[in-house]
């Protein structure tokens, strides 16, 4: 966003409140401070949008400056300080935002922002609040990332069930198609792990995780020449990776 567009944008919502408000100064009424919070709060979350933090700052203060506890104003700029790698600010206005309202948008990003941390307990703890929006739209993401943050607590059941969960509520949500693959493996499920499996694989790009376990899937159902394009395109795409090492360890 260029800076004209975004002085363009807080005036048209000054106007408007001037224009609503027979002419008064917008600032000094509270319909107006609120235009002009909004406008510079959707100012910032464009700017974030498209990677300029620094730049994000500015109007976020400016929307502060107006009303301090503003939940989106605290959580844009807890994102902002999150790219940034400033965890103890980041942590900080999350828990403001939080602190003026209960939103599962705002408590599914820090939960993400925890688990990033490695405070998967905290995570957790955050998910599960956010869960219990049963009318937020990204839910199943939200169980999705229950069942990422089950695993990094060492409790495949738990994640299991989250998964599970998640793909009822959407069954194209990737990571949680590509874990219950990986949890059918480990348990020696192999025809339900490679129906995930081919789910994940419609809807979502190869990682190395996933062309690791196509590997040993097509190996098991004896499908050699599928077994070796991935397993090819594995030392092509992530030739430094653990997974890869232990594909090479596999094949000996």
């Amino acid at each position: 966003m260029t800076l004209r567009a975004a002085l363009l944008l807080v005036s048209t919502a000054l106007l408007a409140a001037c224009v609503s408000t027979g002419q008064v100064d917008p600032m000094k009424t509270d319909k107006g401070r609120d235009a002009a919070r909004d406008a510079y709060i959707e100012l910032g979350i464009g700017y974030l949008k498209q990677g300029a933090t620094e730049r994000a700052k500015v109007p976020l203060k400016k929307a502060l400056e107006l009303d301090s506890s503003n939940a989106d104003a605290n959580a844009a700029l807890a994102l902002v300080f999150q790219t940034e790698m400033e965890p103890e600010l980041a942590d900080q206005h999350y828990r403001k935002a939080l602190s003026s309202r209960n939103d599962a948008r705002i408590l599914n990003n820090y939960g993400s922002f925890l688990y990033e941390q490695g405070r998967y307990k905290d995570a957790y703890d955050r998910f599960q609040q956010a869960a219990d929006d049963n009318l937020y739209p990204e839910r199943s993401r939200v169980f999705e990332n229950l069942g990422l943050t089950a695993l990094k607590m060492n409790n495949p059941a738990l994640a299991k069930q989250h998964f599970e969960k998640s793909l009822r509520l959407n069954r194209q949500q990737p990571k949680a198609l590509l874990e219950m693959a990986q949890l059918s493996f480990d348990e020696k499920q192999y025809v339900p792990a490679r129906d995930y499996y081919q789910r994940y694989s419609r809807i979502a790009d190869q990682t190395a995780q996933s062309l690791l376990l196509g590997s040993r899937l097509a190996t098991i159902f004896e499908d050699r020449d599928q077994a070796a394009s991935l397993g090819l395109q594995l030392k092509r795409l992530y030739p430094g990776t653990p997974e890869y090492q232990q594909y090479l360890s596999e094949q000996r």
